[in-house]
Formats: C-alpha cells, sequence, structure tokens
C-alpha cells in the first residue's frame, strides 16, 4: 500500500470524543486526537491512565464505547489496514516448543490466514525482520530459552515481517538490555525514515521529548502536539499531579533513573536521526 493511497491529510489516525473501557470501566473519559503519518508518535501518562487503551483502539482490538477513530481513514482492525501492533508481551502456552523463525513468520498470518502458504517474497520478508532486529543467531531458539530483551526484539521482528505502513509498540524499550534497548530504538527512527508511521506508549519524559508527536494522558487525552507544546510544567502537573515534578528540572521525581539529590536524570534516551 503506497502512503499516498493511505492517507490524504497526513494523518493516521483521527479521533473524535472517543470512549473507551472494558465492559463497565471506563478507561479513557471523552477524548479527541490525531496522530500524523510517516512521524513517531508517545503516547506518555501516569499508569493507569489510558495509554495502552488508546493503542489498543487504534489496533482495533478495543471497541469504542462512544465517539468515532478511523485509520487511514477506515474503521480500525479492518482486514488489510496495514497497521502491525506488537504488544508488550505476548501469551504462549507454556512449554509450547515454538522457535524464533516460526514466531516471526506468524508477522504474515494478517496476509496468508492460517493455512497460506508463504512466497519466496515472504520468507525473504521473515529473514530480513529477523537480521535488522538481530534475531537471525537465534532462528532455531525455542522462545522460552531467549531473554527479555531477546524476546521483545522476537516480536519487533514478527510486527516487521507483517506489510505495514504504521507500526504499534507497546512500551517497547522498558527494561531491555542495551543492545536490545538500542536495536529496537533503531527500528522506530528508520521505519519513520522509511516512511511509515511509529506509536509507542512509554513512561519515560526522554522518550516523549524524542518523539516528533506527543498525546499526554490521564484518563484522557491533556494535549497532543509536538513535543514542546504538549510537554509544558503545566500539562505535566495537570496528567501527574501539582508535586510530582522536580521544581529545577521538571522531571519526575518517582523516575527511577532521577537522581533527585543532585537534580540528574540517567534515563535512556531515543536519540532523534
Amino acid at each position: 500500500m503506497n502512503p499516498d493511497e493511505v492517507t490524504t491529510n497526513g494523518l493516521m489516525v483521527e479521533a473524535s470524543d472517543l470512549v473507551l473501557g472494558y465492559e463497565r470501566t471506563i478507561a479513557v473519559r471523552p477524548s479527541s486526537f490525531t496522530v500524523p503519518h510517516q512521524k513517531v508518535t508517545a503516547i506518555i501518562g501516569p499508569n493507569g491512565s489510558g495509554k495502552s487503551t488508546i493503542l489498543n483502539a487504534i489496533a482495533g482490538v478495543l471497541e469504542p464505547l462512544a465517539g468515532t477513530i478511523s485509520v487511514f481513514g477506515r474503521k480500525p482492525g479492518r482486514r488489510g489496514s496495514q497497521v502491525a501492533y506488537v504488544m508488550q508481551s505476548l501469551a504462549f502456552p507454556e512449554g509450547t516448543p515454538i522457535t524464533v523463525r516460526e514466531a516471526v513468520g506468524m508477522g504474515l498470518y494478517p496476509k496468508l490466514g492460517w493455512f497460506g502458504r508463504p512466497s519466496a517474497e515472504d520468507r525473504s520478508r521473515v529473514a530480513r525482520a529477523m537480521e535488522r532486529l538481530k534475531v537471525t543467531d537465534l532462528a532455531d531458539r525455542h522462545l522460552d530459552e531467549l531473554s527479555g530483551g531477546q524476546r521483545q526484539r522476537v516480536f519487533v521482528a514478527q510486527g516487521m515481517a507483517q506489510p505495514h505502513e504504521a507500526l504499534l509498540l507497546d512500551e517497547p524499550l522498558t527494561g531491555l538490555d542495551i543492545l536490545s534497548a538500542r536495536t529496537i530504538d533503531e527500528i522506530i527512527h528508520t521505519e519513520r525514515d522509511r516512511g511509515h508511521a511509529v506509536v509507542l506508549t512509554t513512561h519515560d519524559l526522554d522518550e516523549a521529548r524524542a518523539a516528533d508527536w506527543v498525546i499526554l494522558m490521564s484518563g484522557h487525552v491533556v494535549a497532543y502536539g509536538p513535543p514542546e507544546e504538549v510537554l509544558t510544567r503545566h500539562n505535566l502537573e495537570t496528567a501527574y499531579g501539582l508535586g510530582s515534578l522536580h521544581a529545577a528540572e521538571s522531571a519526575f521525581i518517582d523516575d527511577p533513573h532521577l537522581d533527585v539529590e543532585h537534580g540528574h536524570e540517567h534515563g535512556r534516551h531515543l536519540h532523534p536521526h
């Protein structure tokens, strides 16, 4: 799918008065926002603020309770939507002998279905995804033999193997080893450079500041737009509560990477390219 065919206004997502929830629990109160195409968008906010819920709605795995949301001008989740969703963790039955190559190949299922036979180009796509995420040497290993960082790279490779115009990532850099974090960080920016959209959730203010676009959550969308306009002291205090920011640095006091005594941050950075 050509980017010019999927959007005519430069937007990937448009939402208006969107309400989201699970059974009888409202997770996101009425919210309106946009997500640009061919950019990196970070969704940030406190725990329980609705970050992953918004991502689920964009992916089409959660139906709105009210309001509207469109992805590339269509209802989210429709077959051929060209959106690859990489969840924070994928559940496989314990002891399932699935290899890394098989797991990455599952990214072809939206295209082929369960019984379609992959073409030579499909197999090449899987191989390229494994190479880009540096898991080729793990191809025959079982998932339960891998470290957390290795598994995360496998799951991102699975998303990359799927034909897509947009990549959705749920906290892709949380708790990873340096190699895995750098590898996935590089994927985030090269995807944008290839003309794709990337939407990721994060709890890290530095990751959000390095994005092209930010959606700030606190049970609803507090603000959205370029990071310098969204991540203001006023907006952050609205989302996180008064007193949750360090007076000198405007950084989170409860950030485990923050040295409050000396006012220095030790967090992981996404480096713009």
